[in-house]
């Protein structure tokens, strides 16, 4: 990122798509021409990993920190490679935003019928190179999978003993009995990350390049927790008994309790990091880039007893710090990290992201208040090794910040700063071309301010578990006006 350049956020769920969710047929090579015709040169998505109901659909609480979301498979691809013919396709479902729900009952109907033919197919060797390739999370995610799946979906710290503490000779017998069902979850593994490596293939023709997402924390009902519980504190029940949260704060008076289990980073550190380093790796397999998600939680972290209701009986407690990046960094050919470094930071942290020249972020909307003239937030202050975001999954979109959050000092604050009054119809063009013209090297925007769109286009609210990551912009809404008008800023700026 040492280059001025510029991208769009916009969360693969988010395309349009007559299947429930977006995914990664037409559309997802339809938006990277998009990007292609605006001059930009990164295309930012949300973690790619499986959702749950029961965690909101959320991708930052997952059942893997290694598989991919098979809802994210495209009907249209698996036609076009011949798994069934197109006029079989399933009927479009209605609505215009995201429905998990129904996306999942029709993906399920359409791979009933895939799989036989992915049996009879010519695939065979390729996906048995998969699963040799991928077998230190393949194996053990198929088996969460399917015992989860014979166990009425119960967590599996709920399940029999057996299972729960994954007696060898319990899971060769599973092996054996469901191998065709521990085959199945395979294959979608296969198919999915088979469509992503195509889709990355034809981004890299168009010079695009993938910013992905990682979560600090993985949800206690996953695999990787299953397979893993010397990694994380958990009692003899194998229950958390420490979880993650933030203290107490203006905003969130009784602190946040999330709900992770924490990291024994001292088990982590006997095992030279490898479960780390493995998730790592496999990322930068993905992605060109890799934002790290709550960047502080390496160097210090709220711990809180399992057995507490809010936040407020937990401590702080120290991370690895940068002895993880030193250790890590040894098995990684290269560290291209993007440090989530919003909140309090402490100094190591910031001596670390100088280091190893990792670039925070600086959403714009943080500068307006009363620190404005020595904010690190604002554009006169800002780094040249920084990406500055028009705002985040998590943050309300400029024009919805500007209708229903900010205050009239902020307001006015914004109004010096430009020396003008601007509409709620100007903020977000306004703010992009502020974003574009700073000194950083970086600019990333949401695709709903690249659009001009108002609160009712915001990704997560957090804090709330109903309504969220459902957004998706109309097939309409890329036209070739708003590509000329984005790459006319991008050249402006030197960014192209």
């Amino acid at each position: 990122m040492h280059f001025r350049g510029s991208g769009i956020l916009n969360h693969v769920t988010s395309l349009p798509s007559p299947y429930g969710t977006g995914d990664l047929g037409p559309e997802a090579y339809r938006f990277i021409d998009f990007l292609a015709e605006s001059r930009q040169t990164y295309w930012q998505v949300l973690p790619l990993n499986p959702v749950h109901g029961l965690f909101g659909f959320s991708p930052y609480s997952s059942s893997s920190a290694f598989a991919g979301n098979s809802l994210l498979i495209s009907p249209e691809r698996l036609a076009a490679e011949g798994f069934f013919q197109h006029r079989n396709l399933p009927d479009p479902l209605p609505g215009d935003q995201v429905d998990f729900t129904q996306a999942k009952h029709l993906r399920e109907k359409l791979f009933s019928r895939v799989f036989p033919a992915f049996r009879r197919g010519k695939n065979r060797l390729l996906f048995d190179r998969f699963c040799r390739e991928q077998a230190d999370w393949l194996d053990d995610y198929a088996l969460f999978r399917v015992l989860k799946q014979n166990h009425a979906g119960k967590p599996w710290h709920h399940w029999p003993r057996a299972f729960r503490d994954r007696h060898p000779d319990a899971l060769e017998k599973i092996g054996h009995s469901l191998h065709q069902e521990l085959e199945e979850i395979k294959i979608l593994q296969y198919l999915f990350f088979t469509q992503w490596s195509s889709l990355k293939h034809y981004a890299g023709t168009k010079q695009i390049r993938f910013i992905g997402d990682l979560p600090l924390y993985v949800a206690h009902d996953s695999a990787d927790v299953w397979a893993h519980p010397e990694l994380f504190y958990l009692g003899d029940d194998r229950k958390a008994s420490l979880v993650s949260g933030s203290p107490a704060g203006i905003l969130n008076p009784q602190g946040q309790r999330w709900g992770h289990p924490l990291y024994r980073w001292d088990a982590n550190r006997d095992r030279d990091y490898h479960w780390w380093t493995a998730r790592l790796n496999h990322s930068l397999f993905l992605y060109d880039w890799l934002r790290l998600d709550h960047f502080q939680g390496f160097f210090r972290y709220w711990s809180i007893p399992a057995s507490a209701k809010t936040a407020l009986a937990g401590q702080w407690m120290p991370g690895p710090g940068r002895e993880f990046f030193q250790r890590v960094s040894r098995r990684l050919t290269k560290l291209p990290f993007i440090a989530e470094d919003l909140g309090e930071i402490t100094p190591d942290t910031r001596e670390t992201m100088h280091a190893y020249g990792f670039p925070g972020m600086r959403p714009l909307t943080f500068a307006f208040n009363e620190s404005l003239a020595t904010t690190p937030f604002a554009c006169h202050n800002l780094e040249q090794n920084t990406v500055v975001y028009t705002g985040t999954h998590d943050l309300n979109t400029l024009r919805g910040w500007f209708e229903t959050e900010a205050s009239r000092k902020q307001k006015t604050l914004l109004f010096r700063y430009l020396g003008r009054k601007i509409t709620a119809e100007a903020v977000a063009p306004v703010m992009i071309q502020m974003a574009m013209m700073t000194v950083a090297d970086t600019v990333i925007l949401p695709l709903q301010d690249v659009l001009g769109l108002g609160a009712e286009a915001r990704m997560n609210r957090p804090g709330t578990h109903k309504g969220n990551w459902i957004w998706r912009h109309s097939g309409g809404s890329l036209t070739p006006q708003l590509a000329a008008r984005l790459a006319g800023w991008t050249e402006l700026y030197g960014r192209d």
